[in-house]
């Protein structure tokens, strides 16, 4: 807390000595004080922002189109307040509840029942959620977050003296118990939901190389065991309960020198797996947004197996909205609230998460459980009145169990005698949890036509910047959602 606090008045004294060219704050409530998750930063005519999950936000005023010299920050349940840039050195935004009555949110509207609401909700949805094509300036961020519960590798037997219990239980202790992985990317994003090109302008990645660098040292010295101890002409079998699979020795070596040959290539020319990536999942969060035919979250498009109530009515961004809680029937996966316009019954916010395991597999000793998968979706309206994401975040994890035997056996039948020449026998028993977190942010839209469209080059072959800890300069000259504590306080321990 003390840090969070030092590095926040380290940032706003920077702020001072750089000309003011940035406007951080951070969003409270007037009464309570505490911070406010996800609040609508408008800075302008369908461009904006969005405070992160402490409240916290920054952008570049040169990035403000001018002449605008204020913003106006918003949240359900609130007045919206207006701010002067030249309140930037104030770092705190109050805002203040309200209570809306009945008769301030419908003036002329007719009370519909909340199975009427749903009905116009699914009737309303191709003209509020268009597929015209657009130019999107973005932020993009992955977290993977790992944490192993159990790693027993279980040694039994070996035939090579060098590869001992000692060197496997070696092995065991460069793995980490937690580990933290994290993918930000600023990017432009052209098309719709079905088509699209992706142009990165700036990527991070933050990790521990340390793991990576113990984990070549102990795959070298496996390495040079493999060479002393295993002839070329030999097949490696491996072996785990029932099942087995042969392996030429002179294939795996001669794939090994081809992969150290393609990750030497990449740190030079730059990777175009890692654009691949960004679009991928940038494509899954949008296959997972609510109207979508291949959503696992069909609270619309099964909304006979959910319950819906009418809990009360707000405002959002100056709209009036229902809310409205729902939960699953019978063996429906997911529970939340949706908040839905009163005028035109789109849905501008939604909650979910999970109340089961959307999947789970178990069989001969493998187990797998996807028992985390929720989220939020926030809709704002453009200028030819459909709405599009302003903000998208997806955590989506689960568990999994490796209880197994394991051989791997030398044969060569090239050898007098027996065709057996080692062998390494272990009992892996493994249990970990691994949760991905996706935010897709969109600060700025604009319509494009079909020939805009057809003309953009992709540049894929993308070069991510590596830091072994968070610098909050490196994204100076972009707008970014601000980073949790766990991203701020993130370093690599040499």
């Amino acid at each position: 807390m003390y840090l969070k606090a030092y590095v926040l008045l380290l940032f706003s004294f920077n702020l001072v000595i750089s000309n003011a060219q940035t406007f951080s704050a951070r969003v409270l409530d007037m009464e309570t004080k505490q911070s406010i998750p996800y609040a609508t930063v408008e800075t302008g005519l369908n461009q904006g922002l969005i405070a992160n999950e402490d409240g916290e936000f920054t952008f570049l005023l040169e990035n403000v189109k001018q002449p605008q010299d204020s913003i106006f920050v918003s949240y359900m349940g609130y007045e919206t307040e207006g701010v002067l840039f030249e309140e930037a050195a104030a770092l705190e935004i109050l805002l203040t509840p309200k209570t809306y009555q009945l008769k301030e949110v419908f003036l002329t509207t007719k009370i519909l029942e909340v199975d009427e609401i749903i009905e116009k909700v699914k009737e309303h949805l191709p003209k509020n959620y268009g597929t015209d094509l657009t130019k999107k300036k973005i932020f993009f961020r992955q977290s993977e977050i790992g944490t192993m519960k159990k790693l027993d590798f279980g040694f039994e037997k070996s035939t090579i003296e060098e590869l001992n219990k000692k060197l496997i239980d070696s092995i065991r202790t460069i793995i980490p118990t937690k580990s933290s992985y994290y993918k930000e990317v600023v990017a432009e994003l052209y098309g719709n939901y079905d088509r699209y090109k992706l142009n990165i302008n700036k990527a991070a990645e933050l990790y521990d190389k340390n793991s990576d660098i113990s984990a070549e040292g102990i795959g070298k010295k496996l390495e040079k065991i493999f060479n002393d101890n295993i002839k070329k002409d030999s097949y490696i079998k491996i072996k785990s309960g029932i099942f087995s699979t042969k392996m030429e020795v002179d294939s795996i070596l001669k794939e090994n020198e081809e992969v150290k040959a393609e990750v030497e290539k990449r740190k030079v020319e730059g990777d175009i797996n890692f654009h691949k990536q960004i679009g991928n999942q940038i494509a899954n969060l949008y296959e997972q947004l609510f109207f979508t035919e291949d959503s696992k979250i069909d609270i619309i498009d099964k909304s006979n197996r959910y319950n819906f109530s009418l809990e009360n009515y707000t405002v959002i961004n100056g709209m009036s909205v229902y809310i409205i809680p729902f939960s699953p029937k019978g063996g429906k996966e997911f529970k939340g609230v949706l908040y839905v316009n009163t005028q035109d019954f789109a849905i501008v916010r939604l909650d979910f998460e999970n109340v089961k395991p959307l999947s789970k597999f178990g069989l001969l000793g493998i187990n797998y459980r996807n028992d985390v998968f929720r989220g939020k979706m926030l809709f704002d309206k453009d200028l030819n009145g459909s709405y599009s994401p302003r903000y998208l975040e997806l955590n989506d994890g689960g568990y999994m169990g490796l209880d197994r035997p394991l051989k791997v056996i030398e044969k060569n039948k090239n050898v007098k005698g027996r065709r057996k020449q080692n062998e390494l026998s272990l009992n892996l028993k493994i249990q970990g949890n691994q949760l991905s977190k996706y935010e897709f942010v969109v600060f700025e839209s604009e319509a494009i036509n079909q020939d805009y469209f057809d003309k953009i080059e992709e540049y894929k072959l993308v070069k991510a910047t590596y830091l072994s800890q968070y610098d909050p300069t490196f994204w100076k000259d972009y707008t970014i959602i601000e980073p949790n504590q766990a991203i701020e306080t993130f370093k690599v321990v040499e």
